[in-house]
């Protein structure tokens, strides 16, 4: 029972990196490592700030529905203080 292999290893070493690495350097080349590594980083930026940009407006969706829930509470409120009147 403890000679089982796991499903999911933990994160690659050092000479997993290195091996990761080479093979990198060997199909893009080392004249187009700085690019590829600009682009990736350009992307993830352009990822983060698409993902604030929907957070933000989720956030203001959640404000305005709970604004607009306090006012339909306040109107019926409202209303029946009327109705208590007449």
């Amino acid at each position: 029972m403890s000679n089982l292999i796991p499903l999911f290893p933990g994160l690659p070493g050092g000479p997993e990196l290195l091996i990761v690495l080479l093979i990198v350097v060997l199909l893009f080349g080392a004249n187009k490592l700085p690019q590829l590594a600009r682009s990736t980083g350009q992307a993830m930026g352009e990822f983060r700030r698409g993902r604030e940009e929907i957070e933000d407006e989720l956030k203001k969706g959640a404000e305005e529905s709970e604004a607009s829930d306090d006012d339909d509470e306040e109107s019926a409120e409202a209303d029946t203080e009327t109705e208590k009147e007449n």
